[in-house]
């Protein structure tokens, strides 16, 4: 096989695209679609994982020269649907239908993958079992569609499922259009090893947020960001043995970095910070083998 591929996610600029924590600061200016993608291209990353909660229209022209966009940089793509809270743990079929009705948005762009989200954190100490019995009677509908589109659905471990969870979803709704979209640190932030759980799942990896995380002196143990953001190798995510994981079961997809709170050692240096990433997820994919 040959190296692995890097690429971004839009979500580390969620400042700059208008979604501001409250324990953060506004940036002093705004980015826009294009301004993300000439940045990628700065970097030199083959792909880039685009959030639809960022997009400024759902037009179908829009998608149109945003696939030629993409097209004439040659970036691999994901299209990116779910955040903040997806499908709510099955409780809102209202954002099931808005899921499925966008799978044709990510064949415009040229997507063969949809990043999905079933669940967040604000779901994850109510029970899962039930939670999980409704998501896989929705997902086996919704491969129903992304089949027509010949488009995979990679949902997302959102600060939500274990691995095992994880493993019981997929494997239920069985269908080779339905996969994962691997989050690095989310697994930390519910205390399940990510380097376990990767071992447990590359083979269903059709899609990646590649996350470093530590610890925020004087935060609460209870608060998402307790685990924040950092460059990738920064922090506490074996990320080097994940990448390996991930290649010795094929995946052919690309490593897109993701931040979401900056660590305060890091804080509004979203820039540095995913230029820092891309440089040693480069290194890593250079050492897989």
């Amino acid at each position: 096989m040959s190296k692995m591929k890097i690429g971004i996610d839009s979500y580390c600029f969620h400042r700059y695209f208008g979604e501001v924590y409250p324990h953060q600061t506004a940036p002093d200016k705004n980015m826009t679609m294009e301004d993300f993608l000439a940045y990628a291209n700065y970097l030199g990353v083959d792909g880039v994982s685009l959030e639809s909660c960022f997009f400024p229209s759902m037009d179908e022209a829009w998608f149109k020269d945003l696939k030629v966009q993409l097209d004439d940089y040659g970036f691999d793509r994901v299209y990116a649907w779910g955040h903040p809270d997806g499908l709510e743990a099955g409780k809102n079929r209202d954002e099931f239908d808005s899921m499925v009705s966008q799978i044709k948005n990510a064949k415009l762009i040229g997507a063969d993958v949809m990043r999905v989200v079933a669940s967040s954190l604000m779901f994850r100490f109510e029970p899962h079992g039930p939670q999980i019995d409704i998501l896989v009677d929705w997902f086996k509908e919704a491969v129903v569609v992304a089949k027509e589109y010949d488009v995979k659905l990679a949902v997302e471990n959102h600060i939500d499922y274990t691995a095992d969870e994880c493993v019981e979803l997929l494997e239920r709704v069985d269908s080779p259009y339905f996969g994962l979209n691997l989050d690095t640190g989310n697994f930390l932030r519910l205390l399940d090893d990510p380097v376990e759980g990767t071992r447990k799942l590359a083979d269903k990896v059709l899609a990646t947020h590649i996350k470093d995380l530590k610890p925020v002196a004087g935060v609460n143990a209870t608060e998402w960001y307790f685990f924040s953001s950092t460059p990738v190798g920064d922090g506490l995510v074996d990320n080097q043995k994940i990448a390996q994981y991930l290649y010795d079961a094929g995946y052919e997809g690309f490593l897109a970095v993701e931040t979401d709170s900056l660590h305060p050692d890091y804080e509004n240096q979203e820039f540095e910070a995913i230029a820092k990433s891309v440089a040693n997820l480069k290194r890593i994919a250079a050492s897989v083998y």
